[in-house]
């Protein structure tokens, strides 16, 4: 069963935090955490625009902190979830030989919004779209556990 669930997109700062608390908030029950494949916001709060936008949705977000995804997070985590093709491509890069912790995208969970990605807001300014389709691939998620 899976109690404990990392989300992942880029720097940490927009999707992957958003995920999480919007998950913590449907399945307070499941342990979760979030983080970045790359380093450069490690320790900073999630992007002001995106706490904004969640905080509209009665999502707070201003508990949370960047910190990069690490080969320690297969051992840590029972699902790990990528925003996109490349945070897949990077977690797979650092899976540790013999571990057999799923990775998935996180819009598997929602293949009725035809989308293949969750884009990254921080680059399209779209951060309301972005967390519709968050929250579609959060209740996907949370009707599989």
């Amino acid at each position: 069963m899976v109690q404990k669930i990392l989300f992942v997109c880029l720097g940490n700062i927009c999707r992957s935090p958003a995920a999480e608390g919007v998950f913590r908030a449907m399945a307070p029950g499941v342990d979760t955490d979030s983080a970045g494949t790359g380093g450069w916001h490690v320790g900073e709060p999630p992007y002001g625009p995106m706490q904004t936008a969640a905080l509209a949705r009665g999502v707070d977000l201003s508990d949370l902190r960047a910190r990069q995804f690490s080969a320690e997070d297969f051992a840590r985590f029972d699902l790990i979830i990528g925003m996109d093709d490349a945070n897949i491509d990077e977690i797979e890069r650092l899976r540790p030989s013999g571990t057999q912790t799923p990775v998935r995208l996180f819009t598997d969970y929602a293949p009725q919004s035809g989308a293949s990605t969750v884009p990254d807001p921080y680059y399209t300014r779209d951060f309301d779209g972005t967390l519709t389709l968050i929250e579609e691939c959060a209740k996907g998620l949370s009707e599989v556990l």
